[in-house]
C-alpha cells in the first residue's frame, strides 16, 4: 500500500513537472506563421481586399512586426464562439473577413463575421489583421 502511494506521488509530480517544463522553456514560435486575410462585404457590393503576414515581420499587411507581436501574445486567436454563448443581438455590418493558412505551425482557417455582439468581439480581439474597416 505505501508503494502504491509512493509510485501514484512520483507520477504525479513528473507529469506536473513535465508540463510546466514543456510549456516555460519553449518559446512560441512565431516563424511558423503565414496567413493571408482576407476583407468584404457580404452582399458582396466591395470588392475584396487582402493581404498577407508572414512572421516574424513580411507580408502585405499595414505594420507586419507589429500585427506579429499582437498575434503572439494572443492565446487562441481564431477560435470560434463556443455554441453554448449567449449573444446580444447586435448586427456590426456586413463586412466578412476569412483568415487561412499557418499560425504557429499549425493550419488554421477562421470565418469572422459581424452578425451578433459575440462575433463582434471576436472580430475586435484580431481587429489588427484588418485594417481600414
Amino acid at each position: 500500500m505505501k508503494t502504491a502511494v509512493l509510485v501514484l506521488a512520483a507520477l504525479a509530480v513528473t507529469g506536473c513537472m513535465g508540463r510546466s517544463t514543456a510549456s516555460s522553456s519553449r518559446p512560441v514560435s512565431t516563424s511558423t506563421t503565414a496567413l493571408t486575410i482576407s476583407i468584404s462585404a457580404e452582399d458582396q457590393e466591395r470588392l475584396t481586399k487582402v493581404w498577407t503576414l508572414t512572421c516574424p515581420d513580411q507580408g502585405t499587411l499595414p505594420r507586419p512586426e507589429r500585427a506579429c507581436q499582437r498575434l503572439a501574445a494572443l492565446n487562441k486567436p481564431f477560435a470560434p464562439v463556443p455554441k453554448s454563448a449567449a449573444c446580444t443581438e447586435v448586427y456590426g455590418g456586413p463586412l466578412v473577413a476569412d483568415v487561412s493558412g499557418r499560425l504557429r505551425g499549425r493550419r488554421v482557417a477562421a470565418h469572422f463575421s459581424r452578425t451578433n455582439g459575440c462575433e463582434i468581439a471576436r472580430w475586435n480581439r484580431v481587429r489588427f489583421l484588418f485594417p481600414d474597416t
